[in-house]
């Protein structure tokens, strides 16, 4: 009989969560901050003193008054009774003192170490290879480490916070249970059945937190999308002409909903653990004071004893409690902040080579490529076979569609074939560093970014010559024709682009925009430079100019060209037409527009009678 094997899950279970965890947060503070820890020591300090305020001196100035009132002599007990006044005052102002400056220096530390984690996470998911950025399980997991690592964990001190919880409830009821060793000790096996039972509660209820936590994280992705995204600047043309708020309103209600399903269903499930724990506390309360007042009226307990006592079992309680919701809070905490290193930890999509890039001369060839999406079924790309010889200037074109981008984003490794290889210089673009395999590229896409940066930084892209040399942005911006604009702004290359953050922004046309992304990849000075439709937003004199500087502007270096205007075509050594999944035709222009029943001769007819040839 074969036994029967476990299958596991691939989810860590919450102490694996919880240690992992705490190890990085851990270490993180150690770096960043170890005055944190000192200042936990003086909260743990400034607890320990209101305890001591709390339990023991009511209790030693309980009995002097109640010597004296027996007629005790007056001023030894009299003398007692201020010295204990004093003591409580002293540790009462020692404890609100040394509490109130770990409590402020801990707030301060808390918005400074939140920022450390938010730098970890925008550096992933920067660095992180671009197909994940299309990938919406990544998404999904990007949108719980941003809300686990921060309001839903309160970030490093939140999860320090829960664990200093922990350690000082345990400390607190090791006193209180030394009290009642010494004092009552038939009341500790009601305490810790009852707080038995109460954990037991609040483990259930944990689990249905925790579950309700994974749910929200695409509904929290969707819901943002729709209230805040949409409501961007970017959209504001479209969200108007077409009147769509109320659309985007109904679409954020309708996940909103779904959110707030999610929190009742939560709310429901915790508060029948809720009843319970209530009336397990009702039970064992009673029978504790019940026990207490006995003793006390058989003479077994002094009034200040009593007092001590009742403060005890108070304490005790609520250590006990408190130890339950400080682990329950911590390994809530954990495991929401978990899926920030889970996020952090992503694997990489592309396998990753070490080999250095020549420098030099540059051939391309694709062989046999063939290229599916991922999650997609249909072939996007297939069979292509091109050979790109180093400074060959290469127009491709086709129908949208036909798999121009994607050829690019191939290129480029922004993914990795599904068949076949690339390679350059021979050698699988695979094997190469991928940081180094980058700086052979100058792209621009088709939807290219700006950023609400300068127009200087826009164009340079991090480059730290850049900023004390302006004469290559200049120089770039003159090849790109918006040199002349960039002059008229009111602080020239300093200038912030955009409102977003200056008032005195520049919001640059469509064309400027267009020749600013030229601007960059021509200041990138890459040996192979990709231009994917870099004249949709121009008018024609201003995309004449272009073609007539094409020479100018990529000189000796490769080049690719994507264009739906086949007028640019002249100006490239070699044309691919793109159709059906595959390099249709291929050779020069006069080669392709004299081919009978081509189809770069039928696209280039087809547009030939709407234009005038700007030579004219």
């Amino acid at each position: 009989m074969k036994a029967k094997t476990k299958k596991k899950s691939d989810k860590p279970g919450v102490l694996l969560m919880t240690r992992r965890t705490m190890k990085y947060v851990f270490l993180t503070a150690w770096k960043e901050k170890k005055l944190i820890f000192l200042l936990y020591f003086l909260k743990f300090i400034a607890g320990a003193l209101g305890e001591l305020k709390l339990l023991l001196l009511p209790k030693l100035l309980i009995d002097e008054v109640v010597a004296l009132s027996d007629g005790a002599a007056l001023e030894m007990h009299l003398n007692n009774a201020i010295f204990y006044i004093g003591l409580t005052l002293g540790a009462e102002f020692l404890s609100r003192t040394l509490m109130n400056v770990a409590n402020s220096s801990l707030s301060y530390y808390s918005v400074y170490l939140d920022r450390i984690l938010n730098y970890s996470l925008s550096e992933k998911s920067m660095s992180m290879d671009f197909q994940h950025t299309e990938d919406p399980k990544v998404l999904d997991q990007q949108t719980k480490a941003k809300d686990g690592i921060s309001w839903y964990s309160e970030g490093i001190t939140g999860m320090l916070g829960a664990l200093y919880d922990v350690i000082y409830n345990i400390a607190l009821m090791f006193a209180s249970v030394t009290l009642f060793i010494f004092y009552c000790p038939l009341i500790l096996p009601v305490q810790l059945i009852g707080m038995g039972l109460i954990t037991y509660f609040n483990y259930r209820s944990q689990k249905i937190a925790t579950g309700a936590f994974m749910k929200l994280g695409k509904l929290n992705r969707l819901f943002g999308y729709y209230l805040y995204e949409v409501a961007s600047q970017k959209y504001g043309k479209d969200a108007r002409l077409y009147d769509s708020s109320d659309m985007m309103s109904r679409r954020a209600d309708e996940f909103g909903q779904k959110s707030v399903d999610v929190f009742r269903d939560r709310a429901q499930g915790e508060c029948k653990y809720d009843y319970r724990s209530n009336i397990v506390n009702a039970f064992r309360d009673g029978i504790s004071y019940f026990y207490m007042g006995y003793k006390t009226l058989q003479g077994a307990l002094s009034l200040g004893d009593l007092t001590m006592c009742i403060s005890a079992a108070s304490r005790l309680y609520q250590s006990l409690l408190g130890i339950v919701k400080a682990l329950r809070g911590l390994t809530e905490k954990c495991s929401y902040a978990y899926q920030f290193l889970v996020y952090l930890d992503y694997p990489d999509a592309l396998s990753k080579g070490n080999t250095p890039v020549k420098d030099g001369e540059h051939e391309i060839v694709f062989e046999n490529v063939s290229f599916k999406y991922p999650r997609a079924e249909e072939y996007v790309l297939k069979n292509v076979n091109i050979r790109i010889k180093s400074g060959e200037h290469l127009s491709i074109v086709g129908l949208n569609g036909a798999g121009k981008t994607t050829f690019i984003k191939l290129l480029c490794r922004l993914y990795d074939v599904s068949e076949g290889r690339i390679l350059i210089d021979g050698v699988d673009i695979k094997e190469y560093s991928a940081e180094e395999y980058r700086k052979l590229f100058a792209v621009v896409f088709q939807d290219f970014q700006l950023f609400a940066f300068s127009l200087k930084d826009n164009v340079a892209m991090g480059d730290p010559e850049a900023e004390s040399d302006n004469s290559k942005v200049e120089e770039a911006l003159k090849l790109s024709g918006l040199y002349e604009d960039a002059e008229k702004l009111d602080n020239g290359l300093d200038t912030l682009l955009f409102k977003s953050f200056d008032e005195h922004g520049t919001e640059l046309s469509g064309g400027q925009r267009q020749k600013a992304a030229i601007s960059r990849a021509l200041y990138r000075n890459a040996p192979i430079v990709i231009l994917d439709e870099p004249t949709a937003a121009l008018d024609p004199l201003a995309e004449y100019d272009i073609y007539k500087k094409f020479d100018t502007l990529v000189g000796g270096k490769s080049a690719i060209y994507i264009s739906h205007r086949l007028s640019s075509c002249k100006f490239c050594d070699h044309i691919a037409v793109f159709s059906d999944k595959t390099i249709k035709e291929y050779g020069t222009h006069e080669e392709l527009v004299n081919r009978e029943d081509g189809l770069y001769a039928e696209m280039f007819a087809a547009q030939s009678k709407y234009y005038v040839d700007a030579t004219a």
